[in-house]
């Protein structure tokens, strides 16, 4: 169903299975899957796939040109998932020839009011983004993280899984998997211990984790401690997600606590 004070481009491809309501415009490189729906006021336009069951609320801008003067341009896209929520004034911007490209959004993700997500980011599966948040390019949101609302998150940084950002937090510094990080500008507070009940994680990992993670921030020293704790978790696999996240090519430093 779609409404006729909409502007669907015909190149682009369209499921007979979507709802489109009033003042919505589609463009030429859009592809729309099954069950798609643009409540009402939706802009969509540039090389933008977006996967079945996500449904956009009004005044959201899709796929428009990349926010960065480096943009002269060239071809780039951005693929959104299933069953994700757009909610209103949210803005979401392909990639560009220096990040690859693409911007890549997974399933199952809710993006509040306003939030906005730059170009070359990667975000994975059942993200929640709050109000008024904004990610710079390249940044890395890995599944089932939660960001706060008025929170922002400077380019290049990573958020590892199930991470949670508290509201109103400056993120310089990429987060690790399972932590807890709040501040003005970044310090991790401790572990998301209360998401990690919610996935059923054992208590005796999640104690170990918990044993791991003091280890790890013992001293300002990283891979010194790391070395140290080397094989003592080689059966938790929590702890082995968060050595490998600390241990990977990064461009920002990795968030602690301050204490």
């Amino acid at each position: 169903m779609i409404h006729n004070s909409s502007v669907i481009d015909k190149k682009a491809k369209i499921s007979k299975k979507i709802k489109i309501g009033p003042f919505c415009y589609v463009g030429p490189n859009v592809e729309l899957k099954d069950d798609v729906e643009l409540i009402s006021n939706v802009h969509i336009e540039g090389n933008t796939s977006i996967g079945k069951g996500t449904r956009i609320f009004p005044f959201a801008s899709i796929g428009t040109q990349p926010q960065d003067l480096k943009f002269k341009g060239e071809k780039n896209n951005l693929v959104i998932g299933e069953n994700n929520l757009i909610r209103e004034y949210v803005t979401i911007n392909p990639g560009t020839e220096g990040g690859g490209s693409k911007t890549i959004i997974g399933n199952n993700c809710l993006f509040m009011i306003s939030s906005h997500i730059a170009h070359d980011c990667k975000i994975g599966n059942n993200v929640i983004i709050a109000n008024n948040v904004p990610l710079g390019g390249h940044v890395t949101i890995e599944d089932s993280v939660v960001i706060g609302g008025n929170s922002a998150v400077q380019q290049f940084t990573r958020i590892g899984r199930l991470a949670m950002i508290g509201g109103m937090t400056g993120v310089l510094k990429d987060v690790i998997p399972f932590g807890l990080s709040i501040g003005n500008r970044n310090f991790l507070q401790g572990l998301n211990l209360i998401g990690l009940r919610r996935h059923k994680y054992e208590n005796q990992k999640i104690i170990g984790l918990d044993k791991a993670f003091k280890e790890i921030f013992s001293s300002k020293n990283l891979h010194e401690n790391l070395n140290k704790i080397n094989g003592e978790y080689k059966d938790n696999e929590l702890v082995g997600e968060v050595i490998r996240f600390i241990e990977k090519d990064k461009k920002r430093p990795i968030c602690a606590p301050q204490n």
